[in-house]
């Protein structure tokens, strides 16, 4: 991929990032959940921005699972299951400037079904 394709798309996305963190913040009730996919892994914690603390948090390469929609899925619901037992049954989702769709939007659809309320 080009140089300047690149530069283009992190700024893109950077923008982004930065509008949807103007709008949500976490705090020990609610905390924020912030996903982050690699081309390769994928990667979730609950924040509480108040504390500035990690309540929660899963590494799908720890796991041996990859960046793909099924194995988002099996991330997610590992991840329910630690948040349930920090005591966790609400969350604010931020897709850390990704678009909603793929891997993204199958890792908060099976939060959902695993019991946590986006």
């Amino acid at each position: 991929m080009l140089k300047s394709i690149q530069r283009r798309k992190n700024r893109v996305r950077a923008k982004r990032k930065a509008r949807v963190r103007g709008k949500i913040s976490g705090v020990a009730t609610l905390p924020r959940v912030s996903i982050f996919k690699s081309n390769r892994h994928i990667y979730a914690q609950a924040i509480d921005d108040i504390a500035g603390v990690t309540l929660a948090s899963i590494d799908g390469r720890a796991m041996g699972l990859k960046a793909n929609k099924e194995d988002a899925k099996k991330v997610a619901f590992e991840f329910a299951n630690r948040l349930k037992e920090a005591n966790i049954q609400t969350v604010v989702f931020d897709r850390n400037g990704y678009l909603y769709h793929g891997v993204v939007a199958t890792f908060a659809d099976a939060l959902r079904e695993a019991g946590i309320k986006l």
